[in-house]
């Protein structure tokens, strides 16, 4: 209980500074998480590929987002959150289009399937794909791989948040009331929870996840493609998201759910999974494209 006291002094400061500004808790985690992911991946890139992403990120003016930093790969594993509330002169969402990127509704309760959920190319795994090919394309400019750089550092950090692969009509969780053992202010939900608290504890239980990995560590985790990835995120949502919290994960979800110490401490490894999973897939993505 020390522990969860200590976290949750914390996050309470975060949550209550961004209510103020008008976000949600959910914008806290992925700072941290997104970062990490990206120092995985950092650490476990060719060198050749290490020169070619420094080499681009030195070029993060084209982006024109000057409130938005990008020169890092910690920094860039941010930008695609930062910029959302970028508007134009006419007051619109500068990089509206972007926003269904960021993760898919693929229903927990029915069979697997990408289709509905990745219409028109709207969806996580779908711009991840794209983002390979652009950084690939040799006819690409140097503005399009820059931003196909960016958004892919933290498009693969998204994919591996269960709540962004995998739901049951409820905003991935954003809908979903939740508390933290017996932390539960009005707003926290199941899908913050995942972004921040839990990921907090996640990836500061245990060794640091920021390392070299060992080759054959590096082949298991990363073997795959992006639409196996997808699943696997997907069926993480369903057997450790929900089942977690609901005896059956298809029945209605309760008006709040609980996640006490014990639930907690089983979810640590699977969420610290996650973002090696995604830290070393990331790697690899960035490997094929750059190195």
């Amino acid at each position: 209980m020390t522990r969860i006291r200590r976290v949750r002094s914390a996050l309470i400061a975060v949550s209550i500074g961004l209510a103020a500004a008008g976000a949600t808790p959910a914008a806290a985690y992925w700072e941290y998480g997104h970062q990490t992911i990206a120092q995985i991946a950092a650490a476990n890139i060719r060198p050749q590929t290490r020169v070619a992403i420094r080499r681009l990120l030195q070029q993060q003016a084209l982006l024109d987002t000057p409130t938005c930093k990008a020169g890092t790969m910690s920094e860039a594993s941010t930008w695609a959150d930062c910029i959302k509330p970028l508007k134009d002169a006419d007051g619109k969402p500068r990089l509206g289009y972007a926003y269904t990127w960021h993760f898919q509704d693929v229903s927990i309760c029915r069979p697997f399937s990408l289709t509905d959920a990745c219409k028109d190319g709207n969806c996580v795994s779908a711009q991840i794909t794209r983002d390979v090919a652009t950084l690939k394309n040799r006819r690409a400019s140097q503005k399009d791989k820059l931003q196909a750089l960016v958004f892919l550092i933290h498009f693969v950090g998204d994919l591996h948040q269960p709540l962004h692969a995998g739901e049951k009509d409820d905003k991935g969780g954003n809908d979903v009331k939740a508390s933290y053992d017996s932390y539960g202010p009005p707003r926290l939900n199941l899908h913050s929870v995942w972004d921040g608290l839990l990921a907090e504890r996640a990836i500061t239980s245990g060794p640091s996840l920021v390392h070299r990995y060992a080759p054959a560590v590096r082949a298991k985790v990363a073997a795959g493609d992006v639409t196996d990835w997808s699943r696997e995120s997907w069926q993480v949502a369903h057997d450790a998201t929900y089942a977690s919290v609901m005896a059956d994960p298809c029945a209605p979800t309760p008006e709040r759910v609980t996640l006490d110490e014990a639930t907690i401490e089983k979810l640590v490894p699977v969420a610290r999974l996650e973002v090696e999973r995604g830290g070393l897939r990331l790697a690899k993505l960035l490997d094929a494209a750059l190195g």
